[in-house]
């Protein structure tokens, strides 16, 4: 009876998984259209997405600490897409997200980045990161926050993976007040890589913000304060 209960779960999971995955997709290119219309109200328009992926997906946003007013580069460990659902909804000024350029060469769906004027990198080219102070300055001078997963990939959600140095870079060469935030439980609820997807809730933590002035070790300071923090998080569970 246990193994037909544990089969029954996972098929619901899976069917979930790929009702989330389309929904998403539509709801994705719908925002776009949106975005290229109110090209002045995009963040407006990503926060209402955001919450509307909260009801369609079933899950819930804990928010722990505040986002600091002086945040200019925010940074977090990356696990699900629900990472930037969660930000877009609770996030109270307009993000740029930086990322990989292999997003924006998708057809159609890449459309997610120059729509609301997000910033792409093209990790195989050193000229990308000239391009990304470049324009990560001039949306931190509109008021946006830029906003970066410096682990540059996606990970199982159980540990931190070692960091890029694009984030530091970024942060020393444009001078940037960086908050780190820990996120967990996104994986749980939408699981893009294998198809699965659960109600659940995601808890955001938002950590002290770091002048990267104050402390040449900074970097690695916040890289085992993270770490730190989603293992006692983990545990808690």
């Amino acid at each position: 009876m246990a193994k037909s209960d544990g089969l029954s779960v996972k098929i619901l999971s899976k069917i979930r998984g790929f009702y989330v995955m389309i929904e998403f997709v539509i709801t994705v290119l719908i925002t776009i259209v949106l975005m290229y219309t109110f090209r002045q109200n995009t963040h407006p328009i990503r926060r209402t997405w955001g919450k509307m992926q909260t009801f369609l997906m079933g899950f819930s946003i804990k928010q722990t600490g505040e986002a600091s007013p002086s945040t200019t580069l925010l940074v977090m460990n990356h696990q699900s897409l629900v990472d930037i659902v969660a930000l877009e909804t609770i996030y109270p000024k307009n993000l740029c997200w930086i990322a990989k350029k292999e997003i924006e060469d998708i057809p159609l769906f890449g459309h997610i980045i120059p729509a609301p004027r997000m910033i792409s990198i093209d990790r195989n080219d050193k000229r990308s990161l000239i391009k990304m102070i470049k324009e990560g300055k001039e949306r931190v001078s509109e008021g946006r926050v830029l906003a970066m997963f410096p682990e540059g990939t996606r990970g199982r959600g159980d540990r931190l993976l070692k960091f890029q140095s694009g984030a530091k870079i970024l942060a020393e060469k444009l001078e940037l007040i960086v908050q780190p935030a820990i996120i967990v439980g996104a994986r749980h609820v939408f699981d893009s890589k294998n198809i699965d997807a659960h109600s659940g809730e995601v808890k955001v933590i938002y950590l002290d913000p770091i002048n990267p002035k104050e402390d040449e070790q900074w970097f690695e300071k916040m890289y085992h304060t993270m770490e730190e923090r989603l293992t006692l998080e983990l545990a808690s569970k």
